[in-house]
């Protein structure tokens, strides 16, 4: 159901291209990090196949009808342009909060919101430089003014240039039907628990808060979050199931009504078989992960190298409904280097060659080079795999 839900089986998940995805699965993570492509890239193509970079790009910033916005869900993210009103329970509390990072100076952010009003819409840069001459949170008033506006919807970001936010006045660029929209915090926490539950086929309670982090900012929004999951999602008109777990056990769980429906049927198409971005929402729930797959899987990019285990950007390997391997990438000119690279027996090998090959097509390098292959004796059968 999970799989289905997420664009991975059958043919319903190419469908509407970039938007459809972005809408189906409600949250694309963004990350700084760019080893075959950035990560809201990856996400698309493991979905919908080599689609061009360009034109994922153009779908998700589209140059003159938006069609996404980014804020802070799971983590930053790329969201669908008709979420904007249901993330209102979020800049609420954090203006009530009245910091995140840093703390905002109200003359900073008067002179920002004049500027954008005068000139249209700027980058932090334009508007006077992101940073203060320090380490990397060192901003400057103007970014921790913008970014605080954008944290309470003062200001908006529905496209960017390069890897530059460019800010926006709300007003000036959402459809008129949503402007006007102000839901309040239980509405929100329905609406989001039904984006996740859509999502995600089938979800227990954590499944279901971990998505957007509906958790986040409990002290000022759910103060009781167990039995404000439970509220929300009967609003939003999930199926309370029960998920079968090893021993006999079963735990409470909450079903998206369609998924169940479509349950009923075989899916038309086949199972992708791909390399997932280590942030791809199929994988980014570390827990889940290793409930419904048994693949304990962990971003290292920010551990120290003699720590790592699987490498710098390991990626999972999907293939037939399964995760059954991980390799860590890079690209060195028109060759696609699989620094380290594991796979699960003998029966993933020529998925993960395929996968590899399909992705260096994908990011335009002509060759494949295998680095440490896990378990060694598999080696020969990948590289002829490759060949």
């Amino acid at each position: 159901m999970t799989l289905r839900a997420q664009g991975f089986l059958g043919s319903e998940g190419r469908r509407g291209g970039v938007p459809g995805m972005l809408r189906r699965i409600g949250a694309v993570q963004l990350d700084t990090i760019s080893v075959l492509a950035r990560s809201h890239e990856l996400v698309a193509y493991a979905r919908l196949g080599p689609v061009p970079r360009d034109r994922i790009e153009r779908a998700y910033w589209h140059p003159r009808t938006p069609a996404a916005f980014e804020y802070w869900s799971h983590a930053a993210c790329v969201l669908p342009i008709e979420e904007w009103p249901y993330y209102a329970f979020r800049r609420r509390a954090l203006r009530s909060r009245g910091a995140r990072w840093h703390t905002p100076d109200d003359r900073a952010c008067t002179e920002v919101l004049a500027r954008l009003r005068a000139e249209g819409a700027l980058t932090a840069t334009q508007l006077g430089g992101a940073k203060g001459g320090g380490p990397w949170w060192d901003w400057s008033q103007t970014k921790i003014a913008v970014e605080w506006m954008l944290d309470v919807g003062d200001v908006i970001c529905v496209r960017r240039e390069g890897w530059r936010r460019v800010y926006d006045l709300p007003e000036r660029v959402l459809p008129g039907e949503l402007s006007g929209l102000d839901p309040g915090d239980s509405e929100c926490l329905a609406h989001l628990a039904g984006v996740a539950a859509r999502a995600l086929g089938v979800a227990t309670r954590a499944d279901l808060v971990d998505y957007q982090r509906l958790n986040h900012l409990t002290d000022t929004v759910t103060p009781r979050p167990a039995k404000r999951v439970e509220e929300s999602a009967l609003a939003a008109g999930l199926t309370p199931v029960a998920i079968g777990m090893p021993g006999g056990t079963t735990v409470p769980a909450w079903a998206d009504p369609g998924a169940l429906a479509l349950a009923q049927s075989a899916p038309r198409g086949r199972h992708r078989s791909v390399l997932l971005s280590p942030f791809d929402s199929l994988v980014w729930d570390r827990k889940r992960t290793l409930r419904m797959f048994g693949f304990e899987h962990s971003l290292e990019a920010y551990v120290p190298k003699p720590k790592r285990v699987h490498g710098y950007f390991a990626m999972p390997l999907l293939a037939g409904g399964r995760l059954v391997g991980r390799v860590d990438p890079v690209r060195r000119g028109k060759t696609l280097v699989a620094r380290q690279l594991s796979v699960d027996g003998a029966p993933a090998v020529e998925p993960m060659a395929r996968a590899l090959r399909e992705a260096a097509e994908w990011v335009g390098c002509s060759s494949v080079e295998l680095g440490q292959v896990s378990p060694p004796r598999l080696a020969a059968g990948l590289s002829a795999a490759l060949a």
